[in-house]
């Protein structure tokens, strides 16, 4: 039995679609999503629900904590589940890619995305793209998705003997990378992980953080309610850097740069301080729209429910759309049939998945 919509599933839900929607440049729906208007995106709520996800999983429905192993190879599984889906998905982008090369006549879209490596020096590129050194472009959530897996079980167990203690070895990891500008490389291309994991793993720690305080301290949720004004004033300050299009020069600014840019590979201060005031501001969205408008949360929650089918699939579809919106042309009828097309892939998507887990399985014969 699917469980019932709440603000995780929610809010998850809402991240996918504006995932979906930013991983199309150009097209007429994209200055409607929150990330025109701030500065963060989607990639934050993202990965900070991902590490509340985690806090979920490892308590029972009685809220009983589970045995260290079980987490451990919770986490270890869903890192294996993770790295598989990546793995598929890369392959298909890569062979409708290439397809389309042939259909349209034009090698040049064998080099969209980070994906010419693959096609001119296919033995270090093979290599490259399945041990996750090689990124295609819009498929670099899930590769730091893995690695953040991979960490989260020394910060989970960490966490069962001082949460102050792990927020500080997180924090201090952060702050390391973020000032020797320590990153994981690229290969064979030149150059680092457009997410840098070392840096956005205080996200999901965070996250997961959230998730036991509240569970544990009663003054957790007064204290959330009291500092709205504060997420208020952050978020409209967002706005008006976004709007006017105010950014420091890295150039400029002074060492260590990136505390005074707004960087998206290291999650740089500025796009940390700015998604937790939208935290604070948006809490009680889902409260409001749940008895108000049940259909959309059913929706968005159905979505979060099941995000990693529904993220797979809006990679594939993002990608299928771009070398629409380019062998069209593109237009706002491209652009609402086409976009319109995967925002209904998405909602099959989460159906389905649903759909199968609730249809009876066949015995099996002597």
């Amino acid at each position: 039995m699917m469980r019932e919509p709440n603000a995780i599933d929610f809010w998850r839900g809402f991240a996918l679609i504006t995932i979906f929607v930013n991983h199309i440049p150009g097209n007429v729906f994209q200055d409607y999503t929150y990330s025109q208007y701030g500065i963060s995106d989607a990639a934050e709520l993202f990965v900070f629900l991902a590490g509340w996800s985690i806090g979920i999983a490892i308590h029972g429905r009685g809220g009983q904590t589970e045995p260290a192993a079980r987490t451990v190879l919770r986490l270890l599984s869903r890192m294996v589940e993770v790295y598989r889906a990546q793995l598929v998905i890369t392959a298909v982008a890569l062979a409708m890619l290439a397809g389309a090369a042939l259909a349209l006549d034009n090698p040049l879209l064998v080099e969209w995305h980070n994906a010419g490596p693959v096609f001119t020096d296919p033995i270090q590129a093979t290599v490259g793209w399945v041990t996750l050194l090689h990124q295609l472009g819009f498929f670099n959530i899930l590769p730091l998705y893995v690695v953040l897996l991979g960490l989260a079980p020394a910060f989970v167990l960490m966490a069962r003997i001082h949460r102050g203690l792990t927020l500080a070895m997180s924090l201090s990891l952060y702050a390391v990378c973020l000032v020797d500008e320590i990153n994981l490389p690229s290969w064979p291309s030149e150059g680092h992980w457009f997410f840098n994991p070392f840096c956005w793993q205080l996200l999901l720690v965070l996250g997961f953080l959230a998730h036991e305080w509240q569970r544990e301290t009663p003054a957790f949720l007064a204290w959330r309610r009291r500092l709205m004004p504060l997420g208020v004033v952050l978020v409209a300050i967002g706005a008006v850097l976004a709007v006017l299009h105010l950014r420091p020069d890295p150039l400029l600014v002074p060492e260590p740069r990136l505390l005074f840019t707004f960087d998206k590979s290291y999650l740089t201060p500025a796009r940390l301080l700015h998604f937790l005031g939208i935290l604070l501001a948006f809490q009680s969205v889902f409260g409001l729209l749940q008895p108000r408008a049940p259909w959309l949360v059913r929706q968005l929650a159905a979505l979060g429910r099941n995000s990693l089918a529904v993220f797979s699939v809006g990679s594939v579809a993002s990608l299928a759309v771009q070398l629409v919106r380019f062998s069209t042309g593109g237009g706002f009828l491209v652009d609402v049939f086409a976009v319109g097309c995967g925002l209904f892939l998405l909602a099959f998507t989460a159906w389905f998945v649903e759909w199968r887990s609730r249809s009876p399985r066949p015995s099996s014969s002597a």
